[in-house]
């Protein structure tokens, strides 16, 4: 499965240290999400869904 972060991320204008900032992790963790090194934990997934929907 194939995630948009870097597409919603570039829509909505802010960079991986501001997502990073926003939810709590490293601008590193952002990065290696976008590219499918890391599959973030549950947690973290909702956190990303929740800014990205209620920024929009």
């Amino acid at each position: 499965m194939k995630n948009n972060i870097r597409v919603e991320r570039a829509i909505l204008r802010i960079s991986q240290q501001d997502l990073a900032n926003a939810i709590g992790v490293s601008r590193q963790t952002i990065f290696a999400i976008e590219n499918g090194k890391f599959i973030p934990s549950t947690e973290l997934a909702l956190k990303l869904l929740l800014l990205i929907l209620f920024v929009k």
